[in-house]
């Protein structure tokens, strides 16, 4: 069968700055997913976008290219209104993890479809794997009765959601095309849309830990997303969040689900909490139910029934022990004063060099390894107090993860004040 286009010339069109007309998005996502297109033209397609940009229409026909590559979901069926987050990724960023009980006890359906982490940043499913037994891997019919039953899903996306995205993603991974506004933002509403939530909140970091080091890429990158999801009639908003430092005091799959049954508990790092409720508010009200605080039903303890029953129906114990890293290395102060930095990127490779992330998608994670923070910016230490505890099973690793964290921290002389963004930095709707 002959094609209606060429990949060269559609290649050429964005390289010189041209915009791709809808019919060439519509061939082009399509040829590829199909094997029409080579790897390598995609790669100097996706290059030629990452150089050139791409105008709102067609970063809106891309989306929805990819979105018609797949299956589309729908909860209509459902007792209640739906609700997801997604966030852009961070270092520390358990928020997932406590959020979806938390909405899902406020009476809102939550289908929180995860992945896995590579690199630096961490994953939401490598971190619920490290509860024994518990399952990332549910059908659309398993998924449906539990939202209706539980109220709360967090599992994997199944491979008919946006498959032209999943084998871009593979491609720009390795072709240094990652950190594009439109590539980034067409891949994360395609799921989202193709998933068929009714509504969106997005938590778009930004800092040292995140895609976005500045806020003008991070304004730039929610407000696309916002007009893509507002175009696909979904109620959407995003919350520009802080990404300088770590969040909450656990970095690391087991420890971060600890850290989160804390905040369900009623305690947990005031960051986590904070960010948890704003999300949870936002998520609340762009499903209609605003009369409802989340802040109310957490201390109620509600939540953490909901997160018992999720984890249980999703074939764990949530009273079984977590594992628990074989070896221990403590980081110290190196002298008397406040701490005033540190450094979100630099916790979260010394966190993967010890195992508790990946380099390439089919590599393993340590459920133990990480890292457990003592201080945060703000405090105030003396010399030789423990700064940080690293967690691996393999004490080889401590060198390189020691390496990592070289200039990650800042000490300075009694007084001084860390220069911080809030938690919650802006609201994009």
């Amino acid at each position: 069968m002959s094609e209606p286009y060429d990949a060269v010339e559609v290649i050429t069109t964005k390289r010189d700055g041209d915009e791709l007309s809808d019919r060439q998005i519509d061939w082009v996502v399509d040829a590829y997913t199909r094997g029409a297109v080579a790897e390598e033209q995609m790669a100097a397609l996706a290059m030629a976008i990452y150089l050139r940009g791409m105008s709102h229409r067609e970063v809106a026909g891309w989306t929805d290219a990819m979105i018609r590559s797949g299956e589309r979901l729908d909860f209509s069926a459902l007792s209640r209104p739906t609700s997801d987050k997604h966030s852009t990724g961070g270092v520390g960023d358990k928020i997932t993890l406590p959020l979806v009980p938390l909405v899902a006890a406020c009476g809102v359906a939550v289908p929180q479809l995860s992945g896995r982490g590579l690199g630096h940043t961490g994953g939401t499913l490598d971190k619920l794997e490290s509860i024994p037994g518990w399952s990332a891997t549910l059908t659309n019919e398993e998924m449906m009765l539990q939202l209706e039953d539980v109220g709360a899903v967090i599992c994997a996306a199944g491979t008919g959601l946006a498959p032209a995205d999943k084998k871009l993603y593979a491609l720009r991974d390795v072709t240094g095309t990652v950190s594009c506004v439109p590539l980034i933002a067409s891949s994360i509403m395609s799921k989202k849309i193709a998933e068929g939530t009714g509504s969106l909140v997005l938590d778009v970091k930004v800092g040292s830990g995140a895609f976005m080091k500045d806020l003008t890429g991070a304004r730039e990158l929610a407000e696309t997303m916002v007009r893509l999801g507002q175009d696909a009639r979904i109620r959407t908003v995003a919350l520009l969040t802080n990404m300088q430092t770590p969040l909450g005091l656990t970095v690391g799959n087991a420890l971060e689900v600890r850290e989160s049954v804390e905040v369900l508990a009623g305690g947990g790092p005031p960051d986590v909490v904070e960010l948890t409720i704003a999300l949870a508010r936002e998520m609340v009200a762009g499903a209609g139910v605003p009369s409802v605080d989340p802040a109310d039903v957490l201390a109620s303890g509600k939540a953490m029934d909901v997160w018992r029953r999720m984890i249980r129906a999703q074939g764990a114990d949530p009273d079984a022990a977590l594992p628990a890293a074989a070896e221990t290395h403590t980081v110290l102060a190196p002298a008397d004063g406040v701490l005033v930095t540190l450094d979100a990127l630099a916790v979260g490779v010394a966190s993967w060099r010890l195992g508790a992330g990946r380099a390439r998608k089919e590599d393993p994670v340590q459920a133990g390894a990480g890292i457990e923070l003592h201080a945060k910016p703000g405090a105030v230490l003396r010399g030789g107090e423990p700064l940080m505890t690293l967690h691996t099973d393999e004490p080889n690793r401590f060198e390189r993860a020691v390496g990592a964290l070289a200039g990650a921290y800042v000490i300075a002389p009694e007084g001084s004040r860390p220069d911080l963004l809030p938690i919650v930095v802006e609201r994009v709707v």
